[in-house]
């Protein structure tokens, strides 16, 4: 392996370890934000800006569904991450691993949740909404996550086969 490349597996390891570091870390801090809304409701949601308003009687519990939401798609990203993580560290055996394709697949899974679960934090953020006070959530639907999801299904084929063929090479050398 040629020193860039190390490099860059390297910084990618690095990153990667970053980004579940840091998907813990707001995990952790939209569940305090939770439990707080729970314990004194009028602090946080004056806090985050939710001003009930007249007929508004589901803009708290979208608020607190929305945090649901957040907490239910960081075990899910976390997922992705570690079995990226995972992938990266197995570079230098060769790409074609048969527990790479498990986590290629695995991966795909999760962010069929995670794209799932966006949708429902669509839902949510249009029916707790209202007129007065609406909840901006940016969501928006995304052709290129859903077919970001498709892509590790098949790369996940891909790699079975690839493993397949290597293991096949191995047997007849």
């Amino acid at each position: 392996m040629t020193r860039s490349s190390m490099d860059s597996l390297t910084l990618s390891r690095k990153l990667i370890r970053a980004l579940i570091g840091l998907n813990i870390v707001v995990g952790a801090l939209i569940v305090v934000m939770f439990v707080a809304s729970l314990v004194a409701e009028e602090f946080v949601m004056k806090a985050l800006g939710v001003k009930p308003v007249g007929d508004s009687s589901l803009l708290i519990p979208g608020a607190r569904a929305i945090m649901v939401i957040g907490i239910l798609s960081v075990p899910l990203a976390h997922l992705i991450l570690a079995r990226l993580l995972a992938i990266v560290e197995t570079v230098g055996l060769g790409p074609f691993i048969a527990d790479n394709a498990g986590r290629l697949r695995t991966m795909g899974w999760a962010l069929l949740g995670l794209e799932l679960l966006h949708i429902f934090l669509g839902v949510v953020a249009a029916v707790a909404s209202s007129p007065a006070e609406p909840i901006g959530v940016g969501w928006s639907f995304s052709a290129t996550r859903w077919l970001a999801v498709l892509l590790l299904f098949v790369l996940a084929r891909v790699f079975e086969q690839g493993t397949r063929m290597r293991e096949d090479l191995e047997g007849t050398i």
